[in-house]
């Protein structure tokens, strides 16, 4: 029987009612009581790390989790990790990082409403979560959330109340889950080559700057004083404004000349970027050497930055870093 470690970090299902409002309290242990059928296909142990709302993960945290991870990495099968539902897809990205290429699963949970509740869908995703981390073919970081393994760099939260409020952004759905039955769409486990390999280091100076019509450029400049990277939510496959006043075209050159590095990506959820379409996006990507996230999703591209200049400065490193494809993160790339 598999040997499974369910990580407490707090989040909607750990929570009860208060004056005000839900707050997460309810620790491990009293989770793992509520799934009482885990006891016939694994063996759960629970360990309290955290207990906060997930609006107040910080980057630490994701270092916590992954140090938490490797200490107890040769003890366990697999791992769980209960997880407030807001921040959830990055803390997936993010850990599939900082934890790369692991033969055992390791599983991010939560839910919509608290597990002590009558109508919850709590239950039935931490069942869920246990048994496909008590699964042989089961690998890497993944979400598991309303019957759905979604691969940890794929994952976004598109619905603020409904069960099924996690969907695979441009990438199919790892596996599904239906009573006691795994249906794989993606078995390849016997793919991994190397090692089990985890990182201890996050650069959290990474801005997030969303295009609006009219938008005054020189929030570049502010963000250029204050951040080490910076990237950009344009419209449609991707762009920025040409203005008469060059002032975009100004506050990239500025950027740029810092060694900071900028990188483009799309405010549209599917489908993804393409900067060599329209001249707004062609001239100043290949002038100034920009980066695409194409088909990344943007809770990826902010966790991979982070965890690529905690490592390096360089920026021939940085672009080969940050294109090649960690756990599915980025399939169509052109650069």
């Amino acid at each position: 029987m598999k040997k499974i470690l369910m990580i407490g970090t707090g989040g909607t299902i750990a929570c009860k009612r208060s004056d005000d409002g839900l707050k997460p309290v309810m620790s491990s242990d009293e989770l793992l009581s509520y799934v009482p059928t885990a006891n016939e296909f694994c063996r759960a142990d629970s360990l309290q790390i955290l207990n906060i709302d997930s609006t107040n993960m910080q980057p630490q945290h994701w270092v916590l989790i992954s140090d938490t991870l490797e200490r107890y990495y040769d003890s366990y099968d697999g791992f769980v990790i209960c997880h407030g539902t807001d921040t959830m897809a990055y803390t997936a990205a993010a850990l599939s990082y900082l934890v790369q290429n692991s033969p055992k699963p390791i599983v991010i949970t939560g839910a919509q409403r608290p597990i002590d509740m009558d109508n919850t869908d709590a239950r039935i995703n931490l069942l869920d979560s246990l048994r496909f981390a008590a699964c042989d073919r089961a690998h890497g970081v993944n979400i598991v959330f309303d019957g759905k393994v979604i691969a940890g760099t794929r994952g976004k939260k598109e619905r603020t109340k409904s069960y099924n409020a996690f969907s695979s952004i441009n990438f199919p759905y790892i596996a599904a889950i239906h009573d006691e039955h795994i249906l794989f769409y993606l078995d390849d486990k016997d793919l991994l080559e190397k090692p089990v390999t985890f990182y201890h280091t996050l650069n959290s100076n990474v801005a997030l700057l969303k295009l609006i019509p009219s938008m005054d450029a020189s929030v570049l400049d502010y963000m250029a004083e204050h951040y080490d990277a910076v990237i950009i939510e344009s419209f449609g496959v991707g762009g920025l404004p040409s203005y008469e006043s060059g002032d975009f075209h100004n506050a990239i050159e500025r950027w740029t000349s810092l060694g900071k590095v900028v990188v483009m990506t799309t405010q549209v959820t599917n489908e993804g970027s393409n900067m060599s379409v329209y001249e707004v996006g062609r001239s100043i990507k290949l002038q100034f050497g920009l980066l695409e996230s194409y088909d990344m999703t943007l809770e990826a591209t902010v966790t991979k930055l982070m965890w690529i200049l905690g490592q390096t400065n360089d920026s021939s490193r940085i672009k080969d870093m940050f294109y090649k494809t960690v756990n599915r993160d980025i399939l169509w790339k052109q650069y």
